[in-house]
C-alpha cells in the first residue's frame, strides 16, 4: 500500500473561507477534512546531535524537542544524545540545557514535571569529531540502551561546520552506526545538516558528495527552517484544494508577481559571515527560492514526498539563466549606509564589526527572473531581500492584469487599482486579497477594500516553531520539507549566473541605500522599466 507524505497527510483544511469581519466562523470537527489516517508509524530511536555544545542545539533543538515531546509526538521508547568535545557529565548537560530552556522556550514557564520526565531521556557523550575511538564510545552508549530500536534506528544531526561533515559521516560508516538503507524492520540511519550547502555550485556538488560517499541521498535531509515554518507550507495547500484560485494562477491572469523578504535588523556582530555570505548566498539561494518554487510549481501527481520534490526542481530548472549583461539589466544588489532606523541611528555595513571599510558585499538584492514553461511564460518574478528595511516581513503578492480599458476602468484610469492576493508569512500570518468596491455614499467612488483571513483570528496564536515540524520529519523520514541534492546544485546554478555578471563590478552610488528605507533606488528603477512598482509590506491590524 502506498504510503503518503506525513506533511501532505497532516495538512488541515486552513482556508476555509475569507471573511469581511474580524471573528472568525465557528466550525465544528465535521467540517476539517483531516488527512492523517495514513501517517507513518514513528518508531523508537535515538537522536544524536554532534556539535552538542553549540548555540543551535540550546537555542532551537532542545526546546523543538522539548515541545515535541509534551505535545506527545515523540515515540514512547527514544534517547538524545550530546555529542561535543568538552567534558561533561549527562547530569551537567541536561543542567545546562535546563538553564537554557527557560530562556528560548516558546512557552515559559517551563513546565518542571514534564521536562523531568523529558530529561530521563538525555544523556551525554564526549568525543572528538575526528577521533574515531569517540565513535566506538558513541556505540557502546547506543547499545547499552536495551531496546534494540534505539541501537538501530538513529537520526545523527549535524550541528557542527559543513567542512565537518565528511569526516562526521566517514566515521560513523566505519564504526557501522551509519548503513545503507535495507529492508523495513532492520533498522533506518538518517543525517540531518544544516545550511549553508556550499558557497557555490563547485563547493556544493563536492559538499553532496562528501555526504554521499558513505550514506544514501534518501539518508540525507537538509534543513532549509523556512520550510517549516506553517505558512510556506500552507502554499501549496491554499493553491491545491481550492480551485477558484488554482485557475487564476497563469500567464493569461497574472501580471507579475513580487517575493519580500525582509529583515529589520543590521548584520550585527555576524559581519565576519556576511562578509562570505552577502545577501545573495545567504537569503536567495535558499528561503526565496524555495518560496518561489512553491508559489509557481505544477501540481504533484500525489503527495508523496518525491513527487512534491521532483516539481519543486522541476520549477527551478525553468527559471532562465542569465547572461553578465542580462544581470546588469535585470539584479540589483544594494549596501545600506548610516540612516535612521525606529527612530534611532543606525550605522552603516561598512562601519560594522569584521567589515572591510571598501567592501562590496550586498546586503540587498532585487532580481526579476523569469520561469520559461507554458504556464509561466513571459511573467516576471520580481524577488527581493534586504536588511535595515523599516519592517521585518515575508509576504508573496500575486498581481493579477488590469481590468480592460472600459466602464470604470475608462473612467479612473490608474486610481483603479488592479487586483491582488498578498499570502504573509510573517508575522501577521495571513491571506488577503484585493478587490475594488463602491464608497459608501450618494457620490459615486471606487476604491480598494480587503478581504483578510488572519491564522491568528482563525487558529489561535499558536504557531509551532519551524524545528518542531523539521525535527518530527526527520524522525518520520518523511522528507518533503527537505531539500533534495538537485535542487540544491540547480538554485546554486542560478545564484552563481548572477554573481557572474557582479564579478570585479564595484557598487554604484544608485545601489546604496540609507538605513531604514526600502532599498536602493536601483531597485525602483528595476520595476519602473515595465510599468511596475514595488508594493511594500504594510502593518496588518
Amino acid at each position: 500500500m502506498k504510503t503518503y507524505s506525513r506533511w501532505g497527510l497532516s495538512f488541515l483544511f486552513y482556508f476555509a473561507t475569507l471573511s469581511l469581519v474580524n471573528a472568525p466562523i465557528n466550525f465544528d470537527e465535521t467540517t476539517v477534512c483531516r488527512l492523517d489516517s495514513q501517517r507513518k508509524v514513528i518508531e523508537p530511536c535515538s537522536i544524536v546531535i554532534f556539535g552538542a555544545s553549540g548555540d543551535l542545539t540550546s537555542r532551537k533543538l532542545i526546546p523543538a524537542l522539548y515541545h515535541l515531546f509534551k505535545d506527545n509526538q515523540l515515540p514512547p521508547a527514544f534517547r538524545i544524545i550530546g555529542f561535543a568535545r568538552r567534558e561533561k557529565t549527562d547530569e551537567s548537560f541536561r543542567a545546562e540545557l535546563r538553564d537554557a530552556l527557560g530562556k528560548f522556550s516558546r512557552t515559559k514557564p517551563v513546565d518542571e514535571a514534564v521536562w523531568n520526565k523529558f530529561a530521563e531521556h538525555i544523556v551525554y557523550c564526549m568525543g572528538d569529531l575526528t577521533d574515531q575511538a569517540a565513535y566506538q564510545k558513541l556505540e557502546q552508549r547506543l547499545s547499552s540502551f536495551g531496546l534494540p530500536e534505539l541501537r538501530n534506528n538513529l537520526l545523527f544531526y549535524l550541528a557542527i561546520s559543513p567542512s565537518q561533515f565528511g569526516d562526521a559521516v566517514e566515521n560513523l560508516e566505519k564504526t557501522k552506526l551509519l548503513k545503507p538503507p535495507g529492508p523495513i524492520g532492520e533498522g533506518w540511519q538518517r543525517i540531518v545538516v544544516e545550511k549553508p550547502f556550499g558557497h557555490d555550485l563547485a563547493s556544493a556538488h563536492a559538499l553532496n558528495g562528501e555526504l554521499t560517499r558513505y550514506a544514501h541521498e534518501s539518508q540525507v535531509f537538509r534543513i532549509d527552517h523556512y520550510l517549516g515554518k506553517e505558512t510556506v507550507q500552507n502554499i501549496l495547500m491554499f493553491r491545491f484544494s481550492n480551485a477558484i484560485f488554482e485557475r487564476l494562477w497563469n500567464r493569461d491572469m497574472v501580471d507579475h508577481i513580487q517575493i519580500t523578504v525582509s529583515e529589520k535588523h543590521s548584520v550585527g556582530g555576524r559581519g565576519g559571515y556576511y562578509e562570505e555570505a552577502g545577501a545573495m548566498r545567504d537569503m536567495l539561494q535558499n528561503h526565496i527560492l524555495q518560496v518561489l518554487a512553491l508559489v509557481a510549481m505544477e501540481p504533484p501527481v500525489s503527495l508523496e514526498a518525491e513527487s512534491i520534490r521532483d516539481e519543486k526542481v522541476k520549477l527551478l530548472k525553468s527559471i532562465r539563466q542569465l547572461t553578465p549583461d542580462e544581470v546588469a539589466k535585470q539584479v540589483v544588489r544594494g549596501q545600506y549606509f548610516a540612516g535612521v532606523l525606529d527612530g534611532r541611528p543606525e550605522t552603516g555595513y561598512r562601519q560594522a564589526e569584521k567589515v572591510k571599510p571598501d567592501s562590496n558585499v550586498e546586503t540587498y538584492v532585487a532580481a526579476k527572473l523569469y520561469v520559461d514553461n507554458w504556464r509561466w511564460s513571459g511573467v516576471p518574478f520580481y524577488l527581493r531581500t534586504g536588511k535595515c528595511l523599516p519592517m521585518g516581513a515575508s509576504e508573496v503578492r500575486i498581481q493579477f492584469r488590469q481590468t480592460p480599458n472600459v466602464l470604470f476602468a475608462a473612467a479612473c484610469g490608474n486610481k483603479l487599482d488592479p487586483n491582488a492576493l498578498t499570502l504573509r508569512l510573517q508575522p501577521n500570518e495571513g491571506i488577503t486579497m484585493r478587490f475594488n468596491g463602491k464608497v459608501p455614499g450618494a457620490k459615486v467612488g471606487v476604491r480598494p477594500v480587503r478581504m483578510h483571513f488572519s491564522y491568528d483570528s482563525e487558529f489561535g496564536a499558536y504557531t509551532p516553531e519551524a524545528y518542531e515540524r523539521l525535527l518530527l520529519e526527520a524522525v518520520a523520514g518523511d522528507a518533503t520539507l527537505f531539500i533534495r541534492r538537485d535542487e540544491v546544485e540547480t538554485a546554486w546554478q542560478i545564484v552563481d549566473s548572477i554573481r557572474a555578471g557582479w564579478e570585479g563590478k564595484p557598487l554604484s552610488n544608485r545601489e546604496f541605500y540609507a538605513a531604514g528605507t526600502w532599498g536602493p533606488i536601483a531597485a525602483e528603477e528595476l520595476l519602473a522599466q515595465a510599468g511596475h512598482v514595488w508594493r511594500d509590506p504594510q502593518p496588518i491590524k
